[in-house]
């Protein structure tokens, strides 16, 4: 009679053991729903920007054009997000002079970014931009690197540098300052990123605070974009600035806004090393560039890190 009370227990743990793990992955779904995959899903319309922006009437200021897409997007933005003013009115002043900065941030961004493309190619900009992105979020952050970070993120940034050996040995034209604007690039996005997490930590919400950096942004970058907007008149500009503008500045940020409140800065920027693969892809696939096999496996190499650093 003994022994039936230590029976039980063992034989109701196989029963509990599969119901726990399957909630723990239904958790996990539910985690990757809410953070990663809006993220992810941004990351595919941010990796049409080179592309798009390379249909834009010849002679059109490449600076000019990803300003455009900012004005006109970042407007559409704030008139359709509520509580931008409110928040406004609420902050503090650290967290004012926080989103002076982000914004500072969002402008630099496509004057850095749209001519880094012109002198470089679309697949070369995008990856150094956006696969340096990562490693400077952990220096704005000041993140703990876990030995399984830092390899992941060695990794990327060995396999951007595959890309960009495979690329100019193609004859892609790949230059010092190319190359030196996407890494300006990429801190700019690392910032506001970083910007937007931490006003979501002090308790506001993601898209006005997203909202309101890309409304002043708008307005400091605006000059040039009447200075140098004359190709807005040819119908194809001014669709490469409708694509720009809305998908890739209003819808794409409004979901990195949502993700960006389950996740942290580190993990989010880490997750946009999507955008470079999907960049490199639509530059083979629409405009016809050349990837060697060593940029393919640079491709690869920056995709495997980013399964490993999505996982946080």
């Amino acid at each position: 009679m003994s022994t039936q009370p230590s029976m039980r227990p063992s034989a109701q743990q196989p029963s509990s053991t599969p119901l726990s793990a399957t909630r723990e992955r239904r958790a996990a779904a539910r985690a990757f729903v809410r953070g990663p995959l809006p993220i992810l899903a941004a990351c595919l319309l941010w990796g049409s920007t080179g592309t798009a922006a390379s249909f834009a009437p010849q002679g059109a200021n490449s600076a000019a054009v990803g300003c455009a897409g900012l004005v006109f997007g970042g407007l559409l933005l704030f008139v359709t997000t509520r509580g931008c003013m409110a928040l406004v009115r609420a902050a503090s002043g650290r967290d004012r002079l926080a989103l002076l900065v982000g914004a500072a941030a969002v402008a630099a961004y496509p004057l850095t970014f749209y001519p880094a493309v012109s002198r470089t190619g679309v697949a070369v900009a995008t990856v150094v931009a956006l696969g340096s992105a990562p490693v400077f979020a952990g220096l704005v952050e000041r993140a703990p690197f876990g030995m399984r970070r830092r390899l992941a993120t060695a990794a990327a940034v060995a396999g951007c540098a595959l890309l960009v050996v495979g690329q100019e040995s193609g004859g892609v034209r790949a230059d010092a300052l190319g190359a030196g604007l996407a890494l300006v690039a990429g801190l700019a996005y690392a910032v506001y990123a970083s910007v937007g997490a931490r006003m979501i930590t002090r308790g506001h919400a993601a898209r006005p605070a997203l909202a309101v950096m890309f409304a002043v942004a708008a307005a400091a970058v605006a000059p040039l974009v009447v200075a140098e907007g004359w190709w807005l008149a040819d119908v194809r500009g001014a669709a490469v600035a409708l694509h720009l503008a809305v998908l890739t500045t209003c819808v794409a940020y409004t979901l990195f806004g949502l993700g960006l409140r389950h996740t942290t800065a580190v993990v989010a920027t880490s997750l946009t090393l999507a955008e470079p693969a999907a960049a490199a892809v639509l530059a083979v696939v629409v405009l016809g560039e050349q990837l060697t096999a060593i940029s393919w496996a640079g491709l690869a190499v920056v995709g495997a890190a980013l399964g490993v650093m999505s996982r946080g």
